[in-house]
């Protein structure tokens, strides 16, 4: 790692980590990460030297800035650092881009400086295509391996058998290394699949709001996904089979979801309005 700044010794850090490109359907999960950068104000404390896993033809570096301040940006992974949270711990961002060489050197790299942080917690986020309508919430799952994780946050371990991309060798490693680890995953609509999908990001905020028990400021998230839906609408009035499609997802996903109507959900629904209003922000969406 190229230390940009010096990392103070931090207050029970967690390490949340997004990368673009195989991981990444609708840049769900690194604008997650983008967006918490942001409202939490985070600084960029150190990065990985691009010149060892990435093949610049494939992720070129681009040219930044004005007239007078003109320079080339390598593309890489960065570290942040958010101190300022409503969590009352310390958070590394991870803002990357999946590797196009040596991952378990990268991966490695990560790892040991968030074991020189004492990080307590990973939580990497993910992105994918799914059979999912876009009028309805998107759907974000979470899973753990190991079982203390499994009983404390009330989540299944993955049952996913196939290809992987950097986010699946992290979080094995991570637990091999014993480090704790969630991964949270985002349902991007197939057929509306272009970047961004503040949507689905909306979602992956909320569902981490869940799992730290906090609230997060959601900024333009609300007025972004109203408007991406409204988009997506339209798009979807022009093209008859895709409209009757939709449709079909939305009677599939209304079965489906009937057991979310539960007096607990409905409990863990109000009681995150109460804690937002108390805190200052807007009350959840109808």
């Amino acid at each position: 790692m190229i230390e940009i700044e010096d990392i103070p010794l931090l207050d029970d850090p967690i390490m949340i980590a997004a990368f673009e490109g195989w991981n990444d359907a609708g840049e769900v999960a690194t604008s997650t990460v983008a967006h918490l950068i942001e409202v939490w104000d985070a600084d960029l404390v150190a990065a990985i030297d691009p010149a060892e896993y990435y093949d610049f033809q494939v992720n070129r570096p681009r040219v930044v800035g004005g007239p007078e301040s003109r320079q080339i940006e390598w593309p890489t992974t960065r570290v942040y650092l958010a101190r300022d949270t409503p969590l009352d711990r310390d958070v590394l961002l991870v803002h990357g881009i999946e590797p196009s060489f040596r991952w378990m050197q990268f991966v490695q790299e990560l790892l040991s400086l968030a074991v020189e942080s004492d990080i307590s917690l990973l939580i990497t986020l993910g992105g994918l295509l799914a059979d999912v309508p876009h009028r309805r919430p998107m759907p974000v799952s979470v899973t753990a391996e190991h079982p203390d994780m499994q009983q404390r946050y009330d989540v299944e371990p993955s049952e996913y058998e196939g290809p992987v991309g950097i986010v699946g060798v992290l979080t094995d490693t991570a637990n091999r290394t014993g480090i704790s680890s969630l991964s949270v995953w985002a349902a991007v609509p197939h057929y509306a699949a272009t970047a961004p999908s503040p949507k689905a990001t909306l979602a992956m905020v909320v569902k981490l709001e869940e799992l730290l028990d906090t609230v997060v400021d959601r900024g333009e998230l609300p007025d972004e996904s109203a408007a991406w839906e409204r988009g997506v609408d339209e798009l979807a009035a022009a093209d008859e089979e895709i409209a009757e499609y939709i449709e079909a997802l939305e009677r599939a996903q209304a079965t489906t979801d009937l057991p979310e109507a539960s007096g607990d959900a409905i409990a863990r629904e109000f009681e995150k309005y109460l804690r937002r209003r108390d805190e200052g922000g807007p009350g959840p969406r109808p």
